[in-house]
């Protein structure tokens, strides 16, 4: 890959993962990530403060960028292994407090992608919550980042 290149796909993702402040949630270190050009899902990771003194709560998630979008946690199996399940009520945001999505964790997943992600493209998310409604974000695609790499 060109320096030019890298240059600029390292200022699109500066630029991109700059917070998104609607109200009192802030959103930052949003990325997605796919396992490749094939496939069929994918998953977008994030934190969430509330600077609020009331618990809010991330009902939901909705994207064109696949045909269900659903949020998703860990847990341990009863055969001992880790499994990803959908979580009903979605995720608590704490009063004045901070919700890491991330791998191994909680995340939103996407499901039968409409096209493949690209590293340094973006995809458009809607997320939704109990208090402080409707939030749009834009989220860099990152392909490359490394599992520690998300910051706390």
């Amino acid at each position: 890959m060109s320096m030019i290149k890298k240059i600029l796909m390292a200022a699109t993702a500066i630029l991109f993962a700059a917070p998104v402040i609607a109200g009192d949630i802030e959103i930052h270190d949003a990325y997605a990530r796919s396992s490749g050009k094939m496939a069929k899902a994918g998953a977008v990771f994030m934190m969430i403060h509330n600077h609020t003194d009331t618990e809010d709560r991330l009902l939901e998630a909705r994207s064109d960028a696949a045909k269900m979008v659903q949020l998703h946690t860990h847990s341990m199996g009863d055969d001992g292994v880790m499994k990803m399940r959908h979580v009903h009520g979605g995720f608590a945001i704490p009063e004045h407090g901070m919700r890491g999505l991330k791998r191994g964790g909680d995340h939103l997943m996407f499901m039968g992608l409409v096209a493949p992600w690209k590293h340094g493209g973006t995809i458009e998310l809607t997320l939704v919550f109990e208090n402080a409604g409707e939030i749009m974000i834009e989220v860099p695609i990152d392909l490359e980042r490394k599992a520690m790499a998300h910051s706390h």
